[in-house]
């Protein structure tokens, strides 16, 4: 195990006076062709949106002096995963979808880049399977009451005072019809070997993937710990949400991805061992530590595309700088790429997180960062390193 520090330039693809950002770490905002990445702007970057809040939902040209064109609004967005913009696996060098709020209630758009012709599914969208025909969604105003940063301003949730609904939870969407159906209850989860912990709190869902070949997906239960932590179980479970299984339940889980369609890497709690980057066996209790003494801290980790490598980063240290690494499990070589500034008036649900992502090819990486005094998205190009270390 090594670690080297190898600082490759932020290329920002974004400029102010207004703020671009992208979201989360589980989605690439590149386009199939490489030429175009998605992006959310906002005319302000210091407060949390309200219910009348827009964010333009729009491209960068890449080839075009990385110029931002406008494809529409909403007014369902955050600053941590934003509308949950992203390209529709089945066509991604075209059809982009994104979250809304209409007539009252919270919907997903699917757009083609070309006309901005638009259709609109009855639901939001948490995470669509790599195939691109179904969705998985939870209570996006449940998120906003216990988990702010994460939910949308607007809509009042109507299981607000029922702790553990059984009539609420996960939901899986076609994405051709907009046909949706429960398919996991809140309730459902909690009675799962429930315990005494859980009791007098409300309960909600966040966090969910599929793996590599959409046979299955993960998501985490939480309910509150104190004022302000969190407990935390991960489960897994198949698309129509049979084969529940809960794979991690010592009291705290964090960020995670699929390695492949059988494996998880999240950074959790083991009560043997610690807080440590866990690889976890699905449907089984086996697992073992990633990174030990080397990745230290939790981060918003994800593999490249060809899996010889966790792109990662960390919260801010004492100095408000934020680190970016790459780490190579198969010799366990870590090498950090970057330094940034977090501003420390942007805390909690306003933060600017990194929130790294990979290019489709694995070469470049993509970051929201406020360094500079706003939000704006920047490119490192990583390709020589993952290539030739």
């Amino acid at each position: 195990m090594a670690v080297e520090t190898r600082p490759i330039p932020a290329r920002a693809v974004t400029k102010g006076p207004r703020h671009h950002f992208f979201g989360y770490y589980d989605k690439s905002p590149w386009d199939a062709t490489g030429r175009y990445m998605l992006a959310l702007e906002t005319p302000f970057g210091d407060r949390e949106p309200g219910p009348d809040d827009r964010a333009t939902i729009g491209v960068i040209d890449l080839a075009a002096d990385c110029s931002f064109h406008p494809l529409a609004d909403t007014t369902a967005w955050n600053w941590q995963q934003g509308a949950m913009l992203q390209w529709l696996p089945s066509a991604p060098d075209r059809l982009i979808s994104f979250n809304d709020r209409r007539d009252g209630a919270f919907i997903s758009v699917i757009m083609d880049i070309r006309d901005a012709e638009a259709r609109i599914l009855p639901r939001p969208i948490y995470t669509i399977s790599r195939d691109g025909s179904r969705a998985l969604t939870p209570n996006f105003s449940r998120l906003a009451d216990w988990r702010p940063g994460y939910g949308y301003a607007g809509v009042p949730d109507a299981w607000q005072d029922d702790p553990h609904p059984d009539d609420d939870g996960i939901y899986v969407m076609d994405i051709k019809t907009g046909e949706s159906r429960l398919i996991i209850s809140i309730k459902q989860v909690v009675n799962h070997r429930r315990e005494e912990r859980m009791e007098g709190f409300h309960h909600w869902f966040n966090h969910l993937l599929f793996n590599a070949d959409d046979s299955r997906f993960v998501f985490l239960h939480r309910w509150p710990r104190g004022e302000r932590g969190r407990y935390t179980r991960m489960f897994t479970a198949a698309p129509d949400g049979s084969d529940l299984y809960c794979l991690s339940d010592h009291d705290m889980t964090s960020h995670f991805d699929w390695r492949n369609e059988r494996q998880i890497l999240a950074y959790a709690h083991r009560h043997e061992v610690g807080d440590r980057y866990f690889l976890f066996t699905d449907r089984s209790a086996e697992f073992e530590v990633v990174g030990e003494g080397i990745l230290a801290t939790d981060g918003h980790c994800s593999y490249s595309p060809d899996g010889k490598w966790i792109l990662t980063d960390t919260y801010p240290d004492r100095e408000h700088m934020r680190a970016l690494m790459l780490y190579r499990p198969e010799d366990g070589l870590r090498i950090d790429i970057g330094r940034f500034f977090a501003p420390p008036e942007l805390e909690g649900p306003i933060r600017c997180d990194l929130h790294p992502r990979w290019s489709r090819d694995g070469k470049q990486v993509c970051i929201d960062s406020a360094h500079e005094g706003a939000r704006q998205m920047y490119v490192l190009e990583v390709g020589e390193v993952v290539e030739g270390a």
